[in-house]
């Protein structure tokens, strides 16, 4: 029996930018139900491994023209089948729904909507079935926010449209979650909830943190991976990797790392 293909698997994965390589032979596999966080500091090659995963750029070919970038297993993928199986929850996905392009005037079931065909609106030649609003709502009630559905994205607090986003990746019903800074924006009261949430989808979603906070790398996630410079810098289990000389190196400043049960904090000293 062959054995199930790793959900993310990275051969030597180079990307180059304007000219310029952004990522240097990254090579590393993420498997399904494995929980990880992807940390570094700002300019480290985050935002690029996400354009690599949402298909928004594509790596140059191993030797011998061999792919260096498999999701499931396969090289390409129809976007549509794709959010089948992995749900994305990026800035700029977050950016186009809230910011210009009239975008804001979507209501909350609209945008969970939007899921099941990789869009940002519907449009008349989509057709929305029954099926699909059930799942919307109850998408939207996972995520504790059914009260949003009939609420315009440019009316809600940024708390409230990131909970809608992630409706909008759940809808599908995929086995994964990609989760880019997810908490970016978010006062206390509205990160500690988007993290209850996290760990809720957990029991039976894969998780892909990416962020540059190791306080939001919550219990369930054990595996973490830093890049630095465009490339992995250390990737192993959290134990092992969150340590203060490690997240010093990596950030480039004195870190004091602190244990705290099974989550992580770090300050600069």
């Amino acid at each position: 029996m062959s054995e199930d293909p790793s959900l993310i698997s990275l051969r030597s994965a180079t990307l180059v930018r304007g000219g310029k390589p952004v990522l240097h032979d990254l090579t590393f596999d993420i498997r399904p139900g494995e929980h990880v966080a992807i940390v570094g500091p700002n300019g480290s090659g985050k935002s690029s491994f996400i354009r690599l995963i949402t298909r928004q750029d594509y790596p140059l070919a191993g030797p011998d023209l061999a792919p260096t970038l498999l999701i499931l297993g396969q090289e390409r993928w129809d976007v549509f089948e794709l959010r089948t199986h992995l749900g994305i929850v990026s800035a700029d996905l977050h950016n186009a729904f809230t910011s210009g392009e009239g975008f804001g005037r979507c209501r909350g079931l609209e945008v969970v909507l939007t899921g099941f065909f990789a869009s940002l609106g519907l449009f008349q030649h989509q057709q929305v079935t029954g099926l699909m609003r059930e799942r919307a709502r109850a998408a939207l009630a996972m995520v504790e926010a059914e009260h949003l559905a009939d609420t315009k994205v440019d009316a809600m607090s940024t708390g409230e449209a990131r909970r809608v986003l992630i409706a909008r990746a759940l809808a599908p019903d995929p086995g994964a979650l990609l989760l880019d800074e997810p908490t970016t924006g978010l006062d206390l009261a509205a990160r500690h909830r988007f993290l209850q949430t996290l760990a809720k989808l957990a029991t039976d979603k894969t998780l892909i943190l990416v962020t540059h906070h190791i306080e939001e790398i919550i219990p369930e996630i054990e595996r973490v991976i830093l890049l630095k410079d465009g490339r992995v810098f250390m990737d192993g289990h959290k134990q092992d990797v969150l340590r203060s000389e490690h997240m010093g190196r990596l950030f480039g400043m004195p870190i004091v790392v602190r244990r705290h049960g099974a989550r992580f904090s770090a300050r600069s000293v």
